[in-house]
């Protein structure tokens, strides 16, 4: 049985040497995929870079967390942002505001609308959307994605899972099966799996191997690897302290054994296009399973 297999790298746009490092993992490795991170730094730089890639699958990343401001002004999103017009750093600053109801879903559905314009406008297709930290997976976010997708013909939502034992995890989990049910319902598209929250900024070749186990002992007809490559050499990522280990990820995603160790399995590699093109998937495992 050949699974369809969409290896994406996260955070195109947060420095110049991720998104070089990210168009060397498709040129030379494995990716077939990656989010764009527009309010980051390196996206102005890098934005143009991604009309030469054809055969990249892009998606938007939506931001309302993390060390980079929103595109839109304080004024026009006054519930995502603090006093100095600057997002939570975490969603673990942004849940408990979006739980009390203080966080309008007009807000943002504003910002996440100028996000995926900044984008479209690099002359690419969105294959798919989804979020940075994974916001998404909360419903209020959930439903703006969800709209931004239908409301602009994108057929592609990421869907996170961890595979953990664990009880963070299996929170984790019910948010990724109530994800899958509302893709679903949406008449949108998702891998039927996926891994790489549980290795985030991390992926090794053994746990490049788990994962890929993983996906054949649960039968999946499709799969999404999560990935951070990035170039090893690059001092603008020092403003960013979330220990990832972005060369090591680039040097296992363009190594001969990460190839082989996914063709070994019958996998064949493609994008959320590829995806959508053959019918899409909805449902499949849960997160934990």
């Amino acid at each position: 049985m050949t699974r369809l297999l969409i290896v994406n790298a996260d955070d195109y746009g947060l420095t110049a040497a991720v998104s070089a490092g990210i168009l060397r993992a498709h040129r030379e490795g494995v990716v077939t995929s990656t989010s764009v991170l527009a309010v980051a730094p390196g996206f102005a730089a890098s934005a143009a870079w991604l009309a030469g890639e054809p055969g990249l699958g892009v998606g938007v990343h939506l931001a309302a967390v993390g060390e980079d401001p929103p595109l839109l002004s304080a004024a026009e999103i006054p519930t995502l942002v603090d006093k100095r017009g600057r997002f939570p750093i975490s969603w673990r600053r942004f849940l408990p505001r979006a739980a009390a109801g203080r966080v309008d879903p007009a807000d943002l559905a504003r910002e996440f609308a100028a996000q995926y314009a900044a984008v479209s406008a690099a002359g690419v297709t969105i294959t798919h959307l989804d979020t940075h930290q994974h916001l998404h997976l909360w419903p209020l976010v959930r439903g703006v994605v969800l709209d931004l997708a239908r409301d602009r013909g994108v057929a592609g939502i990421r869907v996170p899972r961890s595979h953990r034992r664990h009880p963070v995890s299996a929170g984790l989990s019910r948010l990724s099966g109530q994800l899958v049910d509302a893709v679903g319902a949406a008449g949108l598209a998702t891998a039927a799996d996926s891994s790489g929250v549980d290795e985030a900024g991390g992926f090794d070749h053994p746990q490049l191997v788990t994962a890929l186990d993983g996906f054949v002992a649960r039968r999946s007809p499709s799969a999404e690897l999560g990935v951070h490559p990035g170039e090893a050499d690059d001092p603008d990522r020092a403003r960013y302290r979330w220990d990832y280990k972005w060369g090591g990820e680039l040097e296992l995603l363009t190594s001969a054994a990460a190839r082989r160790a996914i063709f070994d399995r019958d996998f064949r590699l493609g994008s959320y296009a590829d995806l959508v093109g053959a019918g899409g998937a909805t449902g499949g495992p849960r997160a934990g399973a």
